[in-house]
């Protein structure tokens, strides 16, 4: 006997996004071993969970929703549709898109209708003041441009997705079906795809971006080999490609087609898609199953805790430099004192940007984790919580993107002077006195790295 599955107010019609057409319905009738399996739709890492129930006994009572699981109709759960979601052609008996019945509209609304909006401008803004500040000529090191790529992809992650959220969520038009099957597959690129690999290659800049600064701080010989611009600007060009590559098959893995409904009285086209012949070739569950293994290990979880790591020993490799600060001090050894302070400094502030990274990140991994476990094993999961769960870290990660400006303003010298100098038109420190630090690396070196070699 199969376990009872738990599931939200949308899932029915969730559920029925999996039957878009007849041959997708005759993949479920053909599939005899009762799987069960979750698809999730990701921004900028999972904006929804989709059911993907794979069961020759589910059957649909059009008044009151009815999904029955299990041999012989053992189990069952009843849940009535949501009165603003509908996704089904009655006469077809095929799904069609509304993002109604995607997320949790009491809370989607406002935060992606009415934050969301004020969260964009705030990004742009600090992010566009990021990249230029980061672009001139006399702030280019390996880690302040590694710095500006993380500006770049967060800037991308919200941007791409922002006019579905205004015209689904801002102007009210969430409970319409999607319409035409080219615009539905536009929606599907900007809304899902794109903010994916936005996302997946800042979060693998961010452990890049540690990996560089430990290799500073504990391996200094190194750093003149391996944290050189050219094998940054590298590094930053595989990461790109990398996480394209890995969002690839999401371009070409469903079809989108028409199908023609009355919806309030009147005839019109919507589109409902069915997963590609390559992607049924290989198996649904098998190509789903591999995607989000390989996204939870190696761009959620594995990254989180290698990130982790390194910022509890870089924090230990900054305790031991203030006690050697302390021993130079007493030695009156002041010009290395203060060279060991500023890299502290820099250390630190580098700490900070990894935390805040990690307390946005850190749920997001736990909670996607914790969905493909339970899906895999068939244990029983309340996705209403779960959709809640993930609307909310998906807004905290957005949240946590305008931070760095203020963490750069606030422990770099050189970041602040930089500003002034640049929309202020003037500076207000003497051109001589100005820092001679990076904004992350100490004091400049004749090193090739241009960067702090300790």
């Amino acid at each position: 006997m199969m376990a009872a599955v738990q599931v939200g107010a949308d899932l029915p019609s969730l559920l029925a996004k999996t039957m878009a057409t007849s041959k997708t319905s005759s993949t479920f009738e053909n599939n005899k071993n009762n799987t069960f399996y979750t698809e999730t739709s990701i921004w900028p890492s999972s904006i929804s969970y989709r059911q993907l129930a794979y069961d020759s006994s589910i059957t649909l009572n059009t008044t009151t929703t009815a999904w029955m699981f299990g041999d012989n109709n053992t189990d069952s759960y009843y849940q009535e549709a949501d009165e603003h979601c509908h996704d089904i052609d009655i006469v077809s008996n095929t799904s069609y898109g509304n993002i109604t019945c995607e997320s949790p509209i009491e809370y989607a609304v406002p935060l992606y209708g009415y934050c969301m909006p004020f969260l964009l401008i705030i990004t742009m803004l600090s992010n566009s003041l990021i990249v230029v500040i980061l672009s001139r000529k006399k702030m280019a090191t390996p880690t302040n441009s590694v710095l500006m790529a993380m500006a770049i992809c967060d800037m991308l992650t919200i941007i791409f997705p922002a006019p579905g959220l205004w015209y689904m969520y801002t102007f009210g038009n969430h409970y319409k079906p999607l319409y035409p099957p080219w615009l539905c597959l536009t929606y599907n690129i900007f809304h899902e795809i794109l903010p994916t690999i936005c996302h997946t290659a800042s979060i693998w800049l961010t452990l890049a971006l540690a990996i560089q600064r430990y290799i500073y701080v504990c391996h200094a010989p190194m750093a003149r080999t391996w944290c050189t611009m050219p094998r940054v600007k590298r590094c930053t060009l595989y990461i790109t490609l990398v996480s394209i590559l890995h969002q690839s098959s999401r371009f070409f893995d469903r079809t989108y087609l028409p199908l023609n409904i009355i919806w309030n009285g009147e005839p019109v086209e919507v589109c409902t898609f069915d997963y590609s012949d390559w992607v049924q070739y290989v198996g649904v569950d098998l190509y789903f199953t591999i995607y989000f293994l390989f996204r939870v290990l190696f761009v959620h979880l594995i990254p989180c805790i290698l990130l982790v790591t390194f910022n509890i020993l870089l924090f230990a490799a900054m305790r031991k430099a203030q006690e050697r600060r302390k021993l130079l001090f007493k030695e009156n050894r002041k010009r290395e004192c203060k060279k060991l302070r500023e890299t502290n400094c820099t250390t630190l502030m580098l700490i900070v940007v990894v935390t805040a990274f990690l307390v946005v990140e850190i749920p997001l991994a736990v909670v996607t984790a914790m969905h493909i476990v339970v899906s895999l094993k068939k244990f029983t999961m309340d996705y209403s919580v779960i959709n809640v769960l993930i609307i909310f870290t998906n807004f905290f990660v957005v949240v946590s993107y305008p931070l760095n400006f203020g963490i750069y303003c606030g422990m770099s010298r050189q970041f602040r002077e930089c500003f002034k100098e640049i929309f202020l038109g003037r500076i207000t420190v003497n051109k001589d006195q100005m820092s001679k630090y990076s904004i992350v690396n100490g004091p400049r070196t004749c090193t090739a790295t241009n960067e702090t070699v300790l």
